[in-house]
């Protein structure tokens, strides 16, 4: 038995229970290990599938381009996707993101260009802006556009949702995720309330994001939006994939919590992984504390792997600059 090509080993990733930093908590605690993915993040799922999708759709034709403004897991799902099928790509990046992201990038065939973060979205300097240019003067090329493309909910409503339902054997109760695209969080929250419509969906987000005033308020508040540091998490606009409905509540995480928590995973759970899974783990422990009763099961999505840090919060001289250990 074996796989035609990488992109193939995408999915059905363990769910593992979290034991040490539970202390105290009542219910189980589940972790979504999404770093097992061959991209070695969550993003994967999502990437192959708008590929297939722009594919299906005659957007994207044999020797064309992928365009994308990424955090660098997207990209790196794209990547593998148009390696399995025969594309180019060229990524788009705000330069807060880890030296890492870029380099595997590059690694794995894609052009990158780096953009300044501290710009609005609208600005053309933004990698918002770039990617939409690239694709507009770049024959038989995709901007997939993560953020509103429907395909990264429905990844996720076909393959994270039924999976989180059938590990769990239906015991799932809560379900929690950092909130950045919205694909993840939704598209797993939806086939999962419509199993149980009584499950609650904890958002995690960062300050320095606007979705959970929101959520709360309806106001789209440009105070809110100031720069921070985790990486993966939160957003400066509101991206059609976040589905308010289908997101319960919001729990903002401070950089610094996230990134002890990322390091208290690898060093008590043995789980080696990046910085916004500190996001979730440590927002949602916050909620389970008050809320969670002895027979809830919580899953919490875990969505990247730790090498993309090893230069930030794995770095102990990078931490101590911070002033966080």
């Amino acid at each position: 038995m074996y796989l035609n090509n990488i992109v193939e080993a995408i999915g059905n990733t363990p769910l593992v229970k979290l034991n040490k930093v539970t202390d105290g908590i009542k219910g189980t605690i589940l972790a979504k290990v999404e770093y097992f993915n061959p991209g070695n993040s969550v993003k994967d799922r999502m990437a192959l599938k708008m590929v297939e999708d722009a594919e299906k759709a005659g957007l994207l034709k044999p020797g064309g381009t992928i365009i994308e403004g990424t955090s660098g897991n997207t990209g790196m799902g794209l990547a593998l996707a148009a390696i399995a099928k025969g594309y180019k790509c060229i990524f788009t990046m705000s330069d807060k993101q880890s030296k890492e992201k870029q380099d595997i990038l590059r690694a794995v065939g894609a052009e990158v260009i780096v953009c300044p973060t501290n710009v609005a979205p609208d600005d053309p300097r933004s990698y918002y802006s770039v990617a939409r240019k690239l694709n507009q003067e770049i024959p038989n090329s995709i901007y997939p556009n993560q953020y509103d493309n429907p395909s990264n909910s429905a990844a996720h409503y076909e393959t994270t949702g039924p999976e989180l339902w059938e590990q769990t054997e239906g015991k799932i109760t809560h379900y929690a995720a950092g909130v950045g695209t919205g694909g993840t969080i939704c598209g797993t929250a939806q086939y999962l309330k419509e199993q149980n419509p009584n499950l609650i969906t904890v958002g995690l987000d960062t300050y320095g994001s606007v979705f959970k005033k929101y959520k709360e308020t309806g106001i789209f508040d440009e105070n809110e939006i100031y720069p921070y540091k985790t990486e993966g998490i939160g957003e400066d606009i509101l991206p059609k994939n976040v589905n308010f409905d289908l997101i319960d509540l919001f729990i903002k995480v401070s950089d610094k919590d996230a990134a002890l928590m990322t390091r208290r995973l690898a060093k008590e759970e043995g789980l080696f992984v990046g910085w916004s899974c500190g996001s979730a783990v440590y927002g949602a422990l916050e909620y389970a504390k008050e809320h969670l009763k002895e027979d809830d099961t919580m899953v919490i999505v875990l969505p990247d792997h730790g090498t993309r840090y090893l230069g930030k919060i794995y770095n102990d001289d990078w931490m101590r600059e911070q002033g966080w250990l």
